[in-house]
């Protein structure tokens, strides 16, 4: 028996997951932004090892708590998955100031307030598994994606980092890598608009009503991603720091790493050429 702390989880993968969990008998804590639509979420499933907690995640010190709580009622904490996210779909242009800061407060601040406040627990036990859930937006951006990518490359920058911090403390990280799972991640409950648009970028309008029409017809699927999610914590996912969920994002991140390196071998000849004289 375990103890996980998972963000994100009245809706989509965090719900699955947390359902997942509970009926294998694991102890979770579970953040949403309202408990009530968590428990109803949740309706009919086993929730006596359940700590529901209501939580504003870009709140450092609420965050610190929730976490405090955890261990208090359950005397471990072993598992933490940061899944908390909405998606954004507009041009660059499109975003306000105040849609960039909200991305970026949840997308990243809210990832670092959960992880200041659980390392120095999984440091002390000197174990513990940090799932940071990222996407293949994470390695990779389209058009009208640019705001919801900059979050995740974001993530993926600071996962990376913090693997390597952590590694000889007994401490696991994983990147986690969805591609299109049949969730509602593109529904008005996690797709957020752009409030003011302009009549610039056709291409993403039609663009977005394909994304609007997409529900329910995703390749992946989130009752096994749930599961890949729950052997990669038990198993350790073989040492690797990124794991891609869906055929697609397996695809996807293949040619953008092909693109990538085709662009940086045909830069090479300028790159050495900025070289100062050996000393």
């Amino acid at each position: 028996m375990s103890t996980w702390f998972v963000t994100g989880t009245s809706r989509g993968l965090g719900r699955e997951l947390v359902t997942q969990l509970l009926a294998r008998g694991e102890h979770v804590a579970a953040t949403t932004r309202s408990t009530e639509r968590l428990t109803a979420a949740l309706d009919g499933a086993d929730t006596s090892r359940l700590l529901p907690l209501e939580l504003d995640l870009t709140d450092g010190t609420a965050v610190t708590q929730a976490v405090a709580r955890t261990r208090e009622r359950f005397g471990t904490l072993d598992v933490v998955v940061n899944n908390a996210g909405y998606g954004f779909l507009g041009a660059v242009e499109e975003t306000s100031d105040a849609e960039v800061r909200a991305m970026l407060d949840v997308q990243v601040v809210g990832v670092w307030n959960v992880l200041r406040a659980a390392l120095p627990i999984l440091r002390a036990q000197r174990s513990g598994h940090v799932v940071n859930i990222s996407s293949v937006l994470g390695l990779t951006s389209f058009p009208g994606w640019g705001l919801y990518c900059a979050g995740k490359f974001a993530l993926e920058g600071l996962t990376e980092s913090l693997a390597g911090e952590v590694a000889d403390l007994g401490i696991h990280v994983s990147l986690v890598e969805p591609g299109y799972f049949r969730t509602d991640f593109l529904t008005s409950n996690s797709l957020v608009l752009p409030a003011e648009t302009t009549d610039a970028y056709p291409a993403l309008r039609e663009m977005t009503r394909a994304h609007l029409q997409m529900p329910g017809t995703q390749l992946g699927d989130p009752v096994r991603a749930a599961a890949a999610l729950i052997d990669l914590a038990v198993t350790g996912g073989g040492g690797r720091l990124r794991h891609l969920l869906g055929s697609d994002a397996h695809a996807l991140a293949v040619s953008a790493l092909e693109t990538r390196r085709a662009e940086v071998e045909a830069g090479e000849e300028v790159a050495r050429s900025t070289d100062g004289a050996a000393a």
